[in-house]
């Protein structure tokens, strides 16, 4: 009996746990530029200590267990065509191929600064990236962050605790950071915050020069348009939330005002039998969260139940955002509840416990050891 063939478009966070949840029940493609799971979060983490932060967010796709039966294909999107139910790829040798699908969904994400870009790249590739992003900051004695959200935020905290000698200034536009946060975690991050010495500057909003994309790290003053005078500092970190949908490939009609890919409370795209979308690539709802809080699981269900002519599950998305912001520190990890109250895993119990039964086995339903990647 010929099995369904699902494609995922993307293997993110988003794409992946969809994919590992479809491979048991059908015949799987996944599509990526990448030759590996290379998280978007944790920027902080990133800069400041790279080679950690591989460890646990770089993950080729052949260590997961639950990848085994999904065919990888490594390659650039380029085109959708809805009535022959047919995705095209660009490999990285100039060719190109056809992808065939019952059910197609798409987990494409967003561009957002120089850390999340949809480019095809190699491992080698990836490392580069880590390395000189790492290195530029290192190099600097003073360094703006600009931005008020947790990427931001992490990233300010992260330099200054790795780099005590360095001065560290955080600017965001509001009284606060952390707007789509409950209060209550702003209030606990900023301690954080003044403990390793970054200095705060709210109620600054920056001037974003015509056509620059915030997706690298600059050494000019920042202009400011909310009146203070321009600020100069030897690195600029931009991380403003100026994200960009990766929807370039697909078929405008499918897309709303902003770029992102229109769908139904059941996460299917209106008026395409057998067409999804999940993650940040998807207008569930104003902070797009299914990218954040498991529909990886409804989604799957929805495209089995489609299959099998069930009814569909609705995604409700939460109000705010919650989780880690600063990401592992030395005494621990601290992770905020929706109403802002943050509990902590002990520092110990991040590689013994959390990471490889909760996050690798509870999650990813098994990652195998480390192979040997390029030095980052």
């Amino acid at each position: 009996m010929k099995r369904n063939r699902i494609v995922i478009a993307g293997l993110g966070d988003s794409g992946v746990l969809t994919a590992i949840r479809l491979a048991r029940h059908a015949e799987v493609v996944g599509i990526s530029a990448k030759p590996a799971l290379v998280s978007g979060q944790e920027l902080g983490w990133r800069l400041s200590r790279p080679h950690e932060w591989a460890r646990a967010n770089w993950i080729p796709f052949d260590r997961f267990r639950g990848l085994d039966k999904v065919r990888t294909v490594h390659g650039s999107l380029t085109g959708l065509d809805l009535a022959a139910r047919t995705v095209d790829v660009r490999h990285d040798d100039g060719s190109t191929s056809v992808e065939g699908y019952d059910a197609l969904v798409i987990s494409t994400g967003v561009a957002n600064g120089f850390w999340r870009q949809p480019n095809f790249q190699s491992a080698d590739d990836i490392s580069a990236d880590l390395r000189a992003a790492h290195d530029r900051l290192a190099n600097a004695s003073s360094v703006i962050v600009v931005g008020g959200g947790a990427a931001a935020v992490s990233s300010a905290a992260n330099l200054a605790r790795t780099w005590p000698q360095k001065r560290v200034d955080l600017y965001f536009p509001g009284e606060r950071a952390l707007l789509q946060h409950h209060p209550r975690a702003w209030e606990r991050v900023e301690q954080r915050l003044a403990e390793v010495g970054v200095v705060l500057h709210a109620g600054h909003r920056a001037v974003i020069p015509d056509g620059f994309a915030c997706d690298q790290i600059t050494a000019e003053p920042v202009q400011w348009s909310t009146g203070q005078p321009p600020t100069k500092a030897d690195a600029v970190l931009w991380a403003i939330g100026k994200v960009r949908p990766n929807t370039a490939w697909l078929p405008a009609d499918l897309l709303d005002e902003h770029g992102f890919v229109r769908v139904t409370p059941e996460l299917q795209v209106p008026g395409h039998r057998g067409v999804f979308a999940v993650g940040d690539v998807a207008a569930t709802d104003p902070l797009r969260t299914s990218a954040r809080n498991r529909a990886d699981g409804l989604l799957a269900h929805n495209v089995l139940a489609e299959f099998e002519g069930r009814p569909l599950r609705s995604y409700r998305p939460p109000k705010g955002r919650w989780g880690s912001v600063l990401g592992p520190q030395r005494d621990g990890l601290e992770v905020f509840a929706p109403n802002g109250r943050a509990f902590r895993f002990p520092a110990w119990s991040f590689d013994r416990v959390l990471m490889p039964l909760i996050v690798r086995w509870g999650i990813y339903r098994g990652v195998r050891e480390n192979r040997p990647l390029s030095e980052v």
